[in-house]
């Protein structure tokens, strides 16, 4: 059932190509079929077979042979690894499929940012919408703790924001991150909310120091955010008991 599990992931990894380079676009995901975006030609079905397809044509289109990103066989990959992951961790449950479904929002949503600096609504809204709904079903959390954790994740963020622009007259952070944290919040609920936004912070302020000392980033260089949360959230869903105590921790016993 986990290589199963896997298989699945593989082909929601390549619809999930397919939504990162279709929605910021404002395309359909869903028409017309994959097609060669140099060429214009359709995919064939063989060749559109998530990894293997890519591994036979040699990263290169059947009709025009131009170079195909290696981009879309790793995001097919990881799909498929972290949907083995869910049900390994979950097993054969309500939990795993929601995980699944989580993963799948998360990273979807951390490509886009990293390639646009944008976290659609029509993603992040629809994640609440099905973290609130699933919070009844899954075993990591409960309606009331989701509920909080979409509303205090806002918060907090939004709150972050507000400040920051009566201090420096300017937005620290796009108004879609707190979109998304309130999304992870009703899927993990409160306390892994909180744990996620402390690891996505950190995540952050070590790769924008790195880049710093780097001389590829300024002090007003932005930042996908949304990876970092995408990063963390994932971490939070797997080990989140041990990270959710370590973290509370910190405040005392």
């Amino acid at each position: 059932m986990t290589g199963y599990a896997g298989l699945v992931g593989l082909i929601v990894g390549s619809y999930l190509n397919v939504v990162v380079y279709r929605l910021p676009r404002g395309l359909s995901t869903v028409r017309p079929h994959s097609r060669c975006p140099a060429c214009g030609e359709p995919v064939r079905a063989r060749d559109n077979i998530p990894v293997v397809g890519y591994l036979l044509l040699k990263g290169r289109c059947r009709d025009c042979g131009t170079t195909i990103s290696w981009r879309y066989p790793a995001v097919e990959a990881t799909t498929g690894l972290l949907f083995a992951a869910c049900h390994r961790v979950f097993g054969s449950t309500p939990s795993a499929l929601v995980a699944m479904l989580f993963c799948a929002l998360l990273l979807a949503l951390a490509l886009i940012d990293f390639d646009h600096l944008i976290l659609p609504n029509r993603i992040t809204y629809p994640g609440i919408v099905l973290g609130l709904a699933t919070s009844w079903i899954v075993d990591w959390t409960s309606p009331a703790s989701a509920l909080a954790g979409a509303f205090g994740g806002a918060a907090l963020l939004l709150g972050l924001i507000g400040i920051w622009y009566l201090v420096r007259g300017e937005l620290g952070m796009g108004l879609g991150d707190p979109k998304m944290l309130a999304m992870i919040g009703a899927f993990l609920g409160l306390s892994s909310m909180l744990a996620c936004l402390f690891i996505s912070a950190l995540l952050g302020s070590a790769i924008g120091i790195i880049e710093l000392l780097r001389g590829r980033a300024g002090l007003r260089t932005k930042l996908p955010f949304g990876v970092f949360l995408a990063a963390a959230g994932m971490v939070t869903l797997f080990f989140g008991p041990g990270l959710v105590q370590g973290y509370l921790g910190l405040f005392g016993p």
